[in-house]
């Protein structure tokens, strides 16, 4: 079934590939409008599209698993053509020859890949890592993947607030340093981390005390749905320490180009800590899945430890703008 599902979605790959350039470099500019008319849109035509080929609603036929992937590919592949039709449309920046795309000089590129490198190389080596904490997860049992994936997506939506006050710390982080405003960037990174911390304590005690009626969302078994409980529990008290990582990471280590640091601290962070602790927790020790899920939390303290460190020293905030290579 999940054969199925990436063969077809995987056609629109490239296409996600080329809004999600797009969409970043829109919001760096402050068009951030135009970003969310499109993802609406295309949200709601993915979703409605979702339901009656999952199901086979009226004249659709019940695909399932295909149906979801065929939604998700015609969703993708809607917003390219209409973010590149408003790109054009509006006259935005972007809005330029498709040849001026590969007009630059070495000294550019040069430039581009030392700071995008890092970035690219952290996100690779931290999504096989979480890979193996699946798998890890697998080999405890059925259920305990199928607690993992419920759990993991509450975590999904919960950080949805977090990717998108990230996106915001990066670009005005980013502008102030680029203007040269190094004490104001800073200033905007302390508000932005205040600001976080209090609505991931706020959200985990949400997540707390509403776990229950989550959980009887989903038809599973009792010990599934225990075990989701207690996952949940874990998630809603780590809460407020996740978030911190994720914005001193995305919103301002990578904003003030700091992106080689990053990537060091989360292969390390990953990969020496949180790797081993999974494959001793779940192969030697034969912890349940919840105990495994403690055990990769500990990644996240050594991390904050580190970063608010790095971040205290103020050793991250680089002018991209003016930068030679």
């Amino acid at each position: 079934m999940a054969s199925s599902y990436l063969r077809i979605v995987g056609v629109s790959y490239i296409f996600t590939a080329i809004v999600t350039s797009y969409f970043a470099i829109l919001r760096s500019i402050t068009l951030v409008k135009m970003t969310v008319v499109i993802s609406v849109i295309a949200l709601i035509l993915k979703s409605i599209l979702g339901y009656v080929l999952i199901f086979g609603i009226g004249i659709f036929p019940e695909l399932g698993v295909r149906g979801a992937a065929i939604s998700t590919a015609f969703a993708w592949i809607l917003q390219f053509f209409l973010t590149v039709g408003l790109v054009y449309f509006r006259k935005t920046p972007l809005a330029v020859h498709p040849r001026f795309f590969f007009r630059f000089d070495r000294a550019f590129l040069d430039k581009v890949l030392k700071t995008a490198m890092p970035a690219a190389i952290n996100e690779v080596f931290w999504s096989v890592g979480i890979t193996v904490y699946f798998a890890v997860y697998a080999h405890i049992s059925t259920s305990a993947l199928a607690a993992i994936q419920i759990n993991a997506t509450i975590e999904e939506i919960a950080f949805v607030l977090f990717i998108g006050l990230g996106n915001a710390c990066a670009i005005m982080i980013g502008n102030r340093i680029g203007e040269g405003e190094i004490e104001q960037a800073y200033e905007y990174s302390r508000r932005f981390l205040i600001m976080v911390v209090l609505l991931a304590i706020f959200l985990g005690i949400c997540i707390l005390f509403l776990r229950e009626p989550i959980i009887g969302l989903y038809e599973v078994s009792s010990e599934v749905a225990e075990t989701v409980n207690k996952l949940l529990i874990i998630f809603s008290l780590a809460l407020w320490l996740r978030s911190i990582n994720f914005i001193l990471f995305v919103g301002v280590l990578r904003a003030g180009g700091d992106t080689r640091f990053a990537m060091y601290m989360e292969i390390f962070s990953v990969w020496v800590i949180g790797v081993p602790a999974a494959l001793i927790g779940g192969i030697i020790l034969n912890l349940p899945v919840y105990g495994v899920y403690l055990l990769v939390l500990s990644e996240e303290v050594v991390k904050a430890i580190i970063i608010l460190r790095r971040y205290k020293s103020r050793k991250w905030m680089h002018n991209l703008v003016d930068a030679t290579v």
